[in-house]
């Protein structure tokens, strides 16, 4: 018979982001890692950003997990990222400049499929194609993410596993390269690309990242029997996913976290936690419907509160970001999808100062009142808010770190998003360091 001890297994924790992206995960994932042996990547690309603020030191990580910024935890990118080399190189290089081991620590899996320079060149092109024509950007990073993932779907990618095979990554490459040309410098009309620079380039990256792959998936199936923490990193957020968000102004990957499972290679049964972040506002990068929005070009008014308090600015694109009041019909949307487990509210200082703050609890469209948000784009556009209005406080709150210091209207405020949503509010973030977070239920503890 087994005994409780011989059956322990490691506790895992999903971290995804219930709105547009940007809520602040980088910062959570890392203050958790404390309490996890692993920490793995499991969908998108270098479009995706995470500000780390470390004892007042601030670090962008692109493609590399947060993990990477605590001693001794391993890093997965699991098979579910499109995988640049060139950035991929590039970003570890920038984190061994400032004396952080990456290389014995970063595995990345074998079936992640390549990001090549006609993927940028296709992405940036398509792009210019929608607005000279009048169709309207998609609001893409440029970074060629789209067409890689195409290029998995219709069984074609090169793969990372290919590096290791130079013959057979050359004769791929020529078919694939053929492939773009024809897209580029016909209906795209841009300029081909050579295949022996693109060749060049990546048999050299191949020699750097040949020591850092790996079976992801088996990998963390042994860390899950040797009893380790695993914490799963989602990239953008719900509301962007392929097929769940606000569709065509998405990404081209499943950011929720059932994908969790598939882009790593471990079994859903073994994702104990499901943890949502969202600020205590909301914000949009590109475009696409965004209800809530507020102009942030009026000096004085909320939206311009919110963008130059919050500092909000894209950590890839540095664009600005779109900012409005917090949608709790968007967000009940968005624990639907994920079944998450508990709720982590950043950014909550942003609102210190306000005199009024106010909560979209639904949306009026063709007549009818409904509390969550449309599966349907246009219908999205076509939704008249409905706001519940609280009063504002002056007392700070940036770098609390207990519920009952928080400023009484500020607990109000988060009681009513989390009877909105229907999900208790487990963790909330006042500033951008570690050390600035309140715990109500921590996600690696079991219940």
């Amino acid at each position: 018979m087994r005994t409780e001890e011989t059956t322990r297994k490691g506790r895992h924790v999903v971290v995804v982001g219930t709105q547009w992206g940007d809520e602040g995960k980088g910062k959570v994932v890392d203050w958790l890692t404390t309490h996890a042996q692993a920490v793995v990547r499991f969908q998108g690309g270098h479009n995706a950003g995470h500000t780390l603020v470390i004892k007042g030191v601030k670090t962008a990580l692109q493609l590399i997990p947060s993990g990477i910024m605590r001693e001794g935890v391993a890093c997965y990118i699991g098979n579910g990222v499109v995988v640049d080399p060139s950035h991929l190189l590039s970003e570890i290089q920038r984190l061994e400049a400032i004396g952080v081991d990456v290389r014995s620590r970063l595995f990345i899996s074998e079936s992640c499929p390549l990001i090549l320079p006609f993927h940028v060149a296709v992405d940036k092109a398509r792009e210019a194609l929608r607005e000279t024509s009048g169709s309207g950007k998609i609001g893409t990073t440029g970074k060629g993410i789209g067409p890689a993932y195409e290029d998995k779907v219709a069984r074609r990618a090169l793969r990372v596993q290919d590096l290791k095979h130079p013959e057979r990554f050359a004769a791929k490459l020529r078919e694939l390269l053929e492939w773009h040309n024809v897209s580029l410098t016909g209906p795209l009309k841009a300029e081909a690309l050579q295949f022996q620079p693109i060749f060049d380039a990546a048999m050299a990256a191949a020699e750097q990242l040949k020591p850092m792959l790996a079976d992801v998936g088996y990998a963390l199936h042994r860390a899950h029997g040797a009893g380790h923490n695993i914490l799963f990193e989602g990239a953008q957020g719900t509301l962007l996913d392929i097929d769940h968000g606000t569709y065509p102004f998405v990404t081209s990957s499943n950011c929720v976290a059932g994908n969790a499972a598939a882009g790593s290679g471990l079994g859903p049964q073994m994702l104990q936690y499901i943890l949502g972040i969202t600020k205590a506002y909301t914000t949009r990068v590109g475009g696409g419907p965004f209800p809530t929005e507020l102009p942030i070009d009026v000096p004085g008014s909320v939206g311009h509160h919110l963008s130059t308090v919050g500092q909000e600015r894209g950590t890839v694109t540095g664009r600005a970001r779109r900012c409005g009041w917090l949608d709790a019909a968007a967000l009940k949307r968005s624990m639907i999808i994920n079944g998450i487990s508990g709720l982590c509210i950043t950014k909550l200082d942003v609102l210190d100062g306000l005199d009024e703050i106010k909560v979209c609890t639904g949306y009026r469209l063709n007549g009818q009142f409904t509390d969550i948000l449309p599966l349907d784009a246009d219908d999205i556009t076509a939704c008249e808010p409905v706001y519940e209005s609280f009063p504002g406080w002056t007392q700070s709150s940036a770098g609390v770190t207990s519920w009952d210091a928080l400023p009484a209207a500020a607990r109000r405020y988060l009681e009513r998003v989390q009877d909105a949503i229907g999900v208790p509010i487990d963790m909330i973030s006042t500033g951008p360091d570690r050390e600035h977070t309140i715990v109500l239920k921590h996600p690696f503890q079991a219940s």
